[in-house]
C-alpha cells in the first residue's frame, strides 16, 4: 500500500475508500473546487494522487467553517478531520473516494493563490502560448498529470523489462563532437580551449557502438538527445529516446527484443489495443507501392494501386504523358465515398495541391452504371472497367488518382489516405497497429550536392549480399535498417552497424568523405575497429512521440514537461536570451549580428 505519510499529512487525496470510516486524518493540497450549500461549505482537495470532499460544518468546528469560507481555488491547505460516509445518494461514483468525505476538524493555509490566467479544475481549451508561459499552472491540470506520470510509467517498465534481459544503462556524454549526422549541432563554446566548441549530441550513435568494442554487450540509455532544426508537431529540439545497442546479433534480434518490449507496454502499462501480434513486416518498397510512404498508418485500408500500364495507353494526355515522362499514375478507392459533391472532390483537390500535386482524378460509381467522373470521357469503356476492377470497386465508391513524379503521387496519395481516413472515422486512437519496413535503399542521389547520402546514418552496414554494389551501383544496395511504424509515426529506427574499418572507410569515401576528413570527425571510430569489434547492431526509439500516441494526444509538446514552442523558445523562462559582454568575453566571442 502507498504511504506518503508525512509532518503535515497522512494520506493522499486519492487514498481513503469507506473502509477508512471513522478514522482521524491529515490532508494536504490545492484547493480544487470550492462551493457553498447553506450553512455548510465544500471544497474538493487535490493532489496527485486524486480529490477528496471535504465538508466544513460550523457545528463540528465553527473556526474551521470561518476558515473554510475564505478558501479559493489553488489555495494550499492541510485539513485534519474525521472520514465518514456520505449520506446514502449523495455518492460520486466517477471518483474512487467518492463514498467518503472528511469533515473538518482544523484547517490551515499554507499558502495563498492569485487567480490562475486559465482554470486548472477544467480541461479547457487555452491558448498554447499561455499554458507555456505559464507551464508550472499547466503542469497542475488533471490531463498533463496524467501524462507525465503515463511517461513515468512506460520508462520505468523499459528499465525493468531491459535490466531482466540483461542490458546495462551507461550514460555518455553531453558535450561531445561535431559530426556530421543529418541535421544541425547545438554548439557549446569551450572557455578553456578558445576558437574550440563541443556539440550537443544529437544521439549517441558513436558512443554506444564504442560500448561494444568495450565488451559490454547490452547497452541501453533513456537518452537525452539535441537537434536544431525546424519544429513540428512531433519534434523538439531536444529530445529523449530509448537508446539501444547489442553484440554478436542480427537484424531480427533487434527487432524480436524491440517487438517483446513494445508489445509488453501495451498491454501492461496501457489501456490500447494491438492490431498486429506479431508486428507485420514491409519491406520499403512495399510500403511506398501499397501506402506511399515508409511510414504507414495501418488501422485501416485504402491502398494505393498503380495503373500506370492502363493510363499509358489511354487518350486522357495528363495519363499518358505523364507515364511517358517517367512518371506514374496511382490512386485508391474511398469505399462508400461516391455520392460526394463536386464541392467535397474540389475540396480533396486543394489539398493534394499543398503537398505539390498538379491535381485530382476522380471516378465517383453512383450505381451499376453511373459514372461521374473527371477524365472517364477520354478513356474507353474497356479502359474504365480495367480500372474499375484493378481497385476492387464497387457502387458507392470513389476513386482518386494522381500523375506526376513517384514522390510527388506518393506523397499527395499518402497524406491524402490519411486525411480521408481521419474523415471517415477510420484511424481509431484506442488502435495501435505497429510494423516493421526493412529493406531501405542503403543511399540516395542528392542531385543538388552531387553526391550519395545514407539513407539512414553512416555507420549502417549494407547487406552481405549488396556490398559489391557500392562500386558498382550504389543506388541498388540496400542497407541493414529497420524502421518501427505506428499509426503513421515512425518511432524508432535503427540498423546493424559497419564492424570493420575497410568498409566503414569504403562507405566514408562513397559520400564523398575523403580520408583525411573521415580520420579528422571520425578517427577514433576508425582507430577503434582494429582492436576487435564484434558485430553489433541497435535501435533508437522515440519516447516522446511513443508517450504521445498512448496518452491520444496531439503533439509530443503535450507529454514533456517544459517543452519549447513551435518557434524552439522557453516562454516560461523567457530563452533563449542575451548574456552579459563578460561571459561572450570569457568565451573569446564576439556577436556578428
Amino acid at each position: 500500500m502507498l504511504s506518503v505519510m508525512t509532518t503535515l499529512k497522512t494520506h493522499t487525496c486519492g487514498q481513503l475508500r469507506s473502509e477508512h470510516a471513522g478514522q482521524t486524518v491529515t490532508l494536504a493540497g490545492w484547493v480544487h473546487r470550492r462551493r457553498d450549500h447553506g450553512g455548510l461549505t465544500f471544497i474538493d482537495l487535490r493532489d496527485r494522487w486524486g480529490v477528496t470532499q471535504v465538508v466544513f460544518n460550523p457545528d463540528t468546528s465553527a473556526e474551521s467553517h470561518a476558515l473554510g469560507r475564505d478558501l479559493r481555488a489553488e489555495y494550499v491547505v492541510r485539513v485534519k478531520g474525521n472520514v465518514r460516509r456520505r449520506p446514502p445518494g449523495l455518492e460520486n461514483p466517477s471518483l474512487p473516494t467518492g463514498e467518503i468525505e472528511v469533515v473538518a476538524q482544523e484547517v490551515e493555509t499554507l499558502n495563498p493563490a492569485k487567480t490562475p490566467p486559465f482554470y486548472i479544475n477544467e480541461d479547457t481549451p487555452v491558448d498554447e502560448a499561455l499554458r507555456l508561459r505559464y507551464r508550472y499552472l499547466d503542469l497542475r491540470r488533471q490531463r498533463m498529470q496524467r501524462n507525465i506520470i503515463l511517461r513515468h510509467e512506460v520508462i520505468k517498465f523499459i528499465r525493468d523489462f531491459l535490466v531482466q534481459e540483461g542490458f546495462v544503462e551507461v550514460e555518455t556524454p553531453i558535450l561531445f563532437k561535431s559530426t556530421p549526422e543529418g541535421a544541425r549541432d547545438y554548439l557549446v563554446p569551450s572557455r578553456v580551449h578558445p576558437g574550440n566548441f563541443y556539440a550537443l549530441p544529437q544521439s549517441p550513435q558513436q558512443l554506444k557502438q564504442l560500448l561494444m568494442v568495450a565488451g559490454y554487450e547490452r547497452y541501453f540509455q533513456i537518452a537525452r538527445c539535441f537537434r536544431d532544426e525546424d519544429q513540428r508537431g512531433d519534434r523538439q529540439p531536444e529530445f529523449t529516446q530509448l537508446d539501444v545497442e547489442i553484440s554478436f546479433v542480427d537484424r531480427d534480434d533487434v527487432m524480436d527484443i524491440i517487438e517483446r518490449l513494445y508489445t509488453a507496454i501495451v498491454e501492461q502499462v496501457s489501456d490500447k489495443e494491438l492490431l498486429f501480434k506479431p508486428f507485420k513486416r514491409l519491406r520499403y518498397h512495399e510500403a511506398m507501392e501499397r501506402f506511399g510512404t515508409d511510414r504507414p498508418d495501418m488501422r485501416f485500408g485504402m491502398e494505393l494501386t498503380d495503373i500506370s500500364d492502363i493510363a499509358a495507353e489511354c487518350d486522357f494526355r495528363v495519363f499518358s504523358e505523364t507515364v511517358a515522362s517517367g512518371g506514374l499514375v496511382k490512386g485508391f478507392k474511398a469505399t462508400g465515398c461516391g455520392g460526394y459533391s463536386r464541392k467535397q472532390i474540389d475540396e480533396l483537390n486543394a489539398l493534394v495541391r499543398e503537398f505539390g500535386a498538379h491535381g485530382l482524378a476522380w471516378l465517383a460509381l453512383e450505381g451499376e452504371a453511373e459514372i461521374r467522373s473527371s477524365f472517364a470521357k477520354f478513356l474507353t469503356d474497356e479502359q474504365v472497367q480495367d480500372i474499375v476492377n484493378r481497385l476492387g470497386s464497387k457502387p458507392g465508391d470513389l476513386l482518386l488518382f494522381i500523375a506526376d513524379r513517384p514522390e510527388i503521387a506518393n506523397e499527395s496519395l499518402s497524406r491524402l489516405r490519411l486525411a480521408l481516413g481521419e474523415r471517415l472515422g477510420l484511424r481509431d486512437s484506442n488502435v495501435l497497429a505497429l510494423c516493421w519496413v526493412t529493406d531501405f535503399p542503403f543511399v540516395t542521389w542528392d542531385e543538388e550536392g552531387q553526391r550519395w547520402d545514407p539513407s539512414h546514418h553512416l555507420f549502417t552496414a549494407p547487406m552481405d549480399e549488396d556490398i559489391h554494389l557500392l562500386d558498382a551501383d550504389p543506388g541498388r544496395a540496400r542497407g541493414k535498417q529497420y524502421d518501427l511504424v505506428c499509426n503513421g509515426y515512425e518511432i524508432a529506427g535503427g540498423s546493424i552497424r559497419i564492424h570493420r574499418r575497410e568498409l566503414q572507410e569504403k562507405v566514408f569515401s562513397l559520400i564523398g568523405l575523403t580520408l583525411e576528413e573521415a580520420r579528422q570527425q571520425f578517427g577514433h571510430m576508425l582507430e577503434a575497429f582494429e582492436f576487435g569489434t564484434p558485430p553489433h547492431g541497435g535501435i533508437a526509439t522515440g519516447i516522446d512521440r511513443w508517450v504521445m500516441l498512448l496518452a491520444d494526444e496531439p503533439n509530443i509538446r503535450e507529454v514533456i514537461a517544459f517543452p519549447k514552442s513551435q518557434s524552439a523558445a522557453d516562454l516560461m523562462a523567457d530563452t533563449p536570451s542575451p548574456v552579459s559582454e563578460q561571459q561572450l568575453k570569457e568565451l573569446h566571442l564576439k556577436l556578428d549580428l
